[in-house]
């Protein structure tokens, strides 16, 4: 038999129907088989008013059971009993006593008889209704129930070839039946009908579209047809797409045109805020790129086509238009250097400052990164210092996910130069692991420096990711800046630029706190002035990450208390430079941390690239490490390698030479580690292998200075037969004792040289 059960009611919020649908077909087949009952498929469907749930070849009633359990032993206490009892439901003079190894034992023979289908689902829905998973709900009327919005009836059938029968049960007085309801406007008049093909069949004629994909694909191919009718292109939008089939039950597709006054809009402020306030979709102009016209979903037909929705939807939509046009007209007024001054009132975090201090850094910062990537190093400065002026702009206040490239629009506008521009809106990303990675070198040290400020911030404050929690995105940040350095191809220092970041962040805060105690001073307002320029050389003459600038830090507040405080003064009231020295161990503390935290954000992306873990840490092993550029060479290099015969039969021939020097040299309690002498290897496979060796190391001098790892391990591969001949014809551990101790150096030679290229030892085969 089939089941057919529907719950329906007022609309369902768009966001909550393919989840909801997805629950309610998990929840009720997982009851079903849990209960004893089998069925052969199930599909969900949901529309803004209604959950179905159609479930094919269900068995008729569940299997008998009979289950044996075994007790405690019949002189067991009384307690033990008594648990086992309750646990089975049965009373003691249906338990069977029984012989066993132990001596007698308490069986108790628990048989379930079948259940009829019927009696099942009216348990398993009733239940299901009862205890959905919605993220909000509500109770209405006098009842108990909760659901996202009230439940105006339930059908639920039972079909098979003899016909449909209703199953009965009742929730908060809403009894089960076997009608449902048309459109809300076009066919509301409710219909009975005996299985899935009848139902589908009458809501189709009821102008009901029951499936979510067919409604998206409708409204799509429509609103396609209606722009290209007119030579204009619908603007892609899959996450509108969804939510609008998710809004409509009918759906029909209207197209207008957007006012005169409006089309020197951005095309972006254009989309996003049709977007956001109609939920319209936007139709472009392939010529021009402008946007030109919208579409829009109506619920319903009209007898004058949608005129009268149309002309109420361009009313609406004016008014709109017009919000966003006196923002971009209001914003265009304001020169970028006032709307970036207003960051001045914006806590950025309470411990790092204000967004206008972070853009101080950033332009520092971005500045010093600017020759690793081949920028202007003013051109770079000067694109940080306006990077996030946008944020205190209107229309950015109005619609946040335009932040950045409102900034590039206002830059053009302003006459600056195109590559600042470009890098007021690339600085954020990427974003995601499928966003774009900037390739122009302002925006990427724009973006270096934004994200580097970000966690080295973060980091030495104390706010590091924890388990699942990561407040500020930094796991995101680090795989920003992996993804900048790798996808450019960028060589640079990681652990030397975090240092020149954190420096930066010191410096700033130490200004900012100096000044805030100088202005609780009693003489500091004439002072202010002269403490400043001392403030500048302290910041500038020292590495705040040194203990000279410890010394030199302790000396000025000690000057600043005498001249400002006199004797009464004490380093307690300057609680803003402690917790700038605060910060300052703090991230002394956590520095090695943080590389290893970028490491192990690497991995995660290598593994995704197809490189497996042991190769990645075979390489984090090896010196230079903070370079991720070559790191990353190094790794695709050596995972090539390990493929090949060459490298699996090499890496066993390193494993077997490390495994015989290990455990000789712990026996021994001595380092095999001086050279090797040629002159006491035996002619043949020994000798060749000296011979080997020394082709390698003047091979894999020039390949690894210039960078070029494929040439390295090609260099490796050469020692594949040497070794496996020295392994086979020669004894290591020979009688004579200098003849051992020389073979012994041979093999830490073999480990020396392959550990140039990657700690083979971290392989796993």
């Amino acid at each position: 038999m089939n089941l057919l059960l529907e719950i329906f009611g007022e609309e369902i919020p768009a966001r909550m129907q393919a989840k909801a649908a997805a629950d309610l077909k998990r929840l009720v087949t997982d009851g079903l088989v849990e209960a004893g009952l089998t069925y052969a498929a199930a599909a969900a469907f949901h529309t803004p008013r209604r959950l179905a749930l159609s479930v094919e070849d269900l068995t008729a009633e569940s299997r008998a059971v009979r289950e044996e359990r075994k007790g405690p032993r019949t002189d067991a206490p009384e307690k033990a009993l008594e648990g086992f009892l309750r646990s089975t439901g049965l009373t003691r003079d249906q338990l069977e006593a029984r012989d066993d190894k132990k001596g007698q034992v308490w069986f108790a023979v628990i048989e379930k008889p079948g259940r009829p289908a019927a009696e099942i689902v009216a348990e398993v829905v009733t239940n299901t209704i009862r205890n959905f998973p919605w993220p909000k709900s509500m109770r209405w009327g006098a009842g108990s129930l909760r659901w996202v919005r009230p439940i105006g009836s339930i059908l639920c059938i039972l079909s098979d070839v003899e016909g449909a029968e209703i199953v009965p049960f009742d929730i908060d007085g809403i009894a089960a039946g076997n009608t449902t309801e048309g459109h809300r406007f076009m066919a509301p008049k409710r219909f009975a009908v005996s299985g899935f093909e009848d139902y589908a069949a009458k809501l189709l004629r009821a102008n009901v579209m029951l499936d979510a994909d067919a409604r998206a694909e409708k409204i799509w191919h429509d609103a396609r047809e209606l722009a290209f009718a007119r030579g204009l292109e619908l603007v892609e939008d899959k996450a509108l797409l969804a939510e609008v089939a998710g809004l409509v039950e009918w759906p029909v597709v209207l197209m207008g045109e957007i006012g005169a006054d409006f089309l020197g809009l951005p095309p972006e402020v254009l989309q996003t805020s049709m977007r956001e306030h109609q939920k319209f979709f936007s139709v472009r102009n392939p010529k021009t790129g402008r946007i030109e016209g919208y579409v829009t979903v109506a619920n319903r037909e009209t007898a004058d086509n949608g005129a009268t929705i149309l002309a109420g939807n361009s009313k609406v939509l004016a008014a709109r238009l017009s919000d966003a046009k006196f923002f971009w007209e209001n914003d265009l007024r304001t020169p970028l250097a006032d709307m970036a001054d207003k960051l001045e009132n914006v806590t950025f975090h309470n411990k790092l400052g204000t967004q206008a201090e972070r853009v101080a850094r950033i332009a520092a910062l971005a500045r010093e990164i600017a020759p690793m990537v081949g920028a202007d190093a003013a051109l770079a400065e000067q694109a940080a210092r306006i990077c996030k002026a946008d944020l205190s702009s209107a229309m950015v206040g109005e619609f946040p996910e335009l932040q950045g490239l409102m900034g590039r629009y206002y830059a053009t506008e302003a006459g600056l130069d195109p590559q600042v521009a470009a890098a007021c809106q690339d600085h954020y990303a990427p974003l995601g692991p499928t966003d774009t990675v900037p390739s122009a070198p302002v925006s990427v040290a724009v973006a270096l420096a934004d994200k580097l400020d970000t966690l080295t911030g973060f980091w030495a404050i104390d706010e590091k990711p924890t388990g699942s929690k990561d407040p500020y995105a930094l796991r995101r940040a680090a795989l920003g800046v992996i993804r900048l350095v790798l996808g450019n191809g960028i060589t640079l220092d990681l652990s030397k630029l975090a240092r020149s970041a954190i420096a930066i962040t010191l410096t700033n805060r130490l200004q900012v706190a100096l000044k805030s105690e100088l202005s609780k001073a009693t003489a500091a307002s004439k002072k202010i002035s002269i403490y400043q320029n001392e403030i500048i050389e302290l910041a500038e003459s020292f590495n705040v990450l040194s203990p000279e600038f410890e010394m030199a830090l302790s000396e000025m507040v000690d000057r600043l208390i005498n001249e400002s405080f006199g004797q009464t003064g004490s380093t307690d009231e300057f609680s803003a430079i402690d917790a700038v020295r605060n910060v300052r161990a703090n991230w002394l503390e956590a520095e090695p941390s943080f590389l290893a935290f970028f490491h192990d954000r690497l991995k995660v992306y290598l593994r995704d690239q197809g490189i497996s873990h042991d190769v990645i840490d075979a390489c984090l092993a090896m010196p230079g490490n903070d370079d991720l550029t070559l790191l990353v060479k190094r790794a695709e290099a050596l995972q090539a390698f390990v493929k090949t015969d060459d490298g699996t039969n090499l890496h066993q021939g390193f494993k077997r030479a490390n495994n015989i020097l290990s455990a000789e040299e712990k026996k021994d309690g001595v380092e095999y580690s001086l050279d090797p002498e040629a002159k006491l290897a035996e002619a043949g496979a020994e000798a060749e292998l000296f011979a080997a060796l020394d082709a390698a190391d003047q091979a894999l001098a020039p390949a690894l200075k210039a960078e070029d790892f494929a040439a390295a391990m090609a260099a490796l591969a050469a020692l594949r037969a040497p070794i496996d001949a020295f392994f086979e014809g020669v004894q290591v551990n020979a009688d004579n004792a200098m003849i051992r101790r020389n073979r012994l150096c041979l093999l830490h030679r073999i480990r020396a040289t392959m550990q140039q290229v990657a700690m083979f030892g971290a392989l796993q085969g």
